[in-house]
């Protein structure tokens, strides 16, 4: 076992508040939060930790009742048609 160290620390109000939150969440002591805040940051000194990925959230979207799908589509190529017709001069 090793020997313990005790030691005097000033930490910044939001790096305590993050500290508070973990203790919080995981059930740890201040102690216990700073060594496994401190392992962490060590463990990956000189290389950054490896990105998780990123998913996003799907969900169904479908059309509102009383929207047909057919209608909005030929509404968009009346759009076109006038645009193109407005563009052109005629």
């Amino acid at each position: 076992m090793m020997p313990i160290m005790r030691t005097t620390i000033t930490v910044d109000d939001d790096v305590m508040a993050q500290i508070e939150d973990l203790r919080r969440r995981e059930g740890l002591s201040l102690k216990g939060a700073l060594n496994k805040l401190l392992r962490a940051g060590l463990q990956y000194q000189g290389q950054p930790p490896k990105p998780r990925p990123y998913r996003t959230p799907t969900r169904r979207l479908g059309l509102r009742a009383g929207l047909d799908a057919a209608k909005l589509n030929q509404l968009a190529d009346e759009m076109e048609a006038d645009d193109f017709t407005a563009t052109d001069g005629r």
